[in-house]
């Protein structure tokens, strides 16, 4: 059946922003207005007979061949949204409004090009989604499990790694996978892919077949693909942190444009939300911890000292705690400086973490006191071993940063609950008495000595 559009009707459906278009009951185009070719790539007379479905992306085809059966019963559309390929391979998003003419046997359309209203509602979408996820968890790794789920959520993604880069330059990596046995090289490749965004400091993508852009090592690692990756560097307010990949699924379609420039958009938010939880983690870490040492402060051990002595009351329990003070720590400083001194503190720090077990606790009170926590309840031989173990670890000079070499000799009171205490604070006073008895029994000549 031939259709002829008459001369003056074609000339006002060219001077219309949105397309007008008209498809036969074998789903072919007999006519399109002239914004088809800034729409959808093609000219007009390249769509005059093009099968409407071949156009369409493939996820969206059983929804509009739904969608043109029920036009063709005569239930008109409006606002019927779906994607099509342009003749560049890019995506554009079309909302219809079309109706059926049993006259003419056509479907008659107008389209209208929302690409830049979905990728707006995308964008503030992702921004919502981010916010409020950086919001409702206080550790990293929960929060970059939302943020596998809002991307996947917004783009075709089987997998998603994020390469963060600490203050050292080490470079840690969080993967999320839909299948939880993923190859050892995905692993490798998607280590090297965030390294190599991270040092150009642009987007890269990788394409099967489409490999010799890529430096060699990537080349080796991606020679067999059948999925696309898309990798693009988190940018914050000090530099690149860090670098986002997506590992598309075997059989898809390159990542479009808009989907890079989506995925960009999703790093810099995701960027700005890491930076505020790591300043965040810094901050709340400052406040609980010794800044020389690292170790807990006063504050943090007396929080876990009250919790520590309610369970071992609670549950007839028992706990130890050891005072440590340093022997003529003040004549260290006096002598070579309190540069050295600061590095003496790290060094004793260190000495005695590694007598320690991992549940006990040592903190740093302030000057050249510290004070460990023994639970699990000790009995008063395993705080006399930690206690030996001590001594004999200060046995040996300390080799200090500046290249000295130091003898250090500390002085230690032990208190035990219930033993020398029914509270906190009597348990404190007297580890702080057997301390003081135990350097005044010290005999310590002489500690200090040249650098060797």
């Amino acid at each position: 059946m031939e259709h002829k559009i008459s001369a003056p009707i074609a000339s006002f459906t060219d001077l219309l922003l949105d397309a007008v278009c008209m498809v036969d009951v074998h789903g072919r185009f007999v006519y399109v207005s002239a914004a088809c070719e800034r729409i959808f790539g093609y000219t007009q007379e390249e769509m005059i007979g093009m099968a409407m479905l071949d156009l369409v992306a493939p996820a969206d085809r059983q929804r509009t061949i739904a969608a043109a059966q029920a036009i063709m019963n005569g239930h008109a559309q409006v606002h019927f949204e779906n994607r099509y390929t342009r003749k560049d391979g890019r995506l554009v998003h079309i909302m219809w409004s079309a109706r059926w003419s049993a006259t003419d046997q056509l479907r008659v359309a107008v389209a209208r090009d929302i690409t830049v209203l979905k990728q707006a509602q995308a964008k503030q979408a992702a921004l919502y989604a981010i916010s409020e996820a950086a919001h409702a968890t206080e550790e990293l790794p929960a929060l970059l499990q939302h943020i596998h789920q809002i991307v996947c959520e917004l783009l075709p993604a089987c997998g998603l790694i994020v390469s963060l880069q600490d203050e050292h330059g080490q470079h840690f990596h969080h993967a999320h996978h839909e299948q939880e046995d993923t190859p050892a090289t995905h692993a490798a490749l998607a280590s090297l892919l965030c390294e190599e965004v991270q040092r150009n400091g642009s987007a890269l993508l990788i394409e099967p077949g489409r490999l010799a852009s890529l430096p060699p090592a990537l080349q080796a690692l991606a020679g067999k693909l059948l999925e696309y990756w898309l990798a693009v560097p988190l940018q914050a307010s000090r530099g690149i942190i860090g670098a986002l990949a997506l590992q598309g699924g075997q059989g898809g379609t390159a990542y479009t444009e808009q989907e890079q420039d989506l995925l960009q958009f999703v790093a810099k938010q995701l960027a700005i939300a890491i930076e505020r939880k790591q300043l965040h983690s810094r901050m709340r870490f400052m406040a609980m911890h010794d800044e020389l040492t690292r170790l807990p402060n006063r504050r943090l051990f007396h929080d876990r000292l009250q919790t520590a002595f309610a369970r071992a009351h609670r549950q007839d329990g028992r706990l130890s705690l050891l005072f440590i003070d340093l022997n003529r720590f003040k004549l260290i400083n006096d002598h070579y400086g309190h540069a050295c001194g600061d590095l003496l503190l790290q060094a004793v720090a260190g000495r005695i973490r590694d007598c320690l077990r991992e549940t006990d606790t040592l903190a740093r009170l302030g000057g050249d006191e510290f004070v460990v926590l023994v639970e699990n309840n000790p009995l008063p031989v395993d705080a006399m071993l930690i206690e030996q173990k001590i001594h004999a670890a200060l046995a040996t000079p300390l080799q200090l940063g500046d290249g000295r070499r130091l003898h250090i000799s500390v002085s230690i009171g032990v208190a035990h609950y219930p033993e020398h205490g029914e509270s906190m604070q009597q348990l404190l006073r007297h580890a702080d008495r057997a301390m003081y008895v135990a350097k005044s029994r010290s005999l310590t000549p002489d500690y200090l000595h040249a650098p060797e």
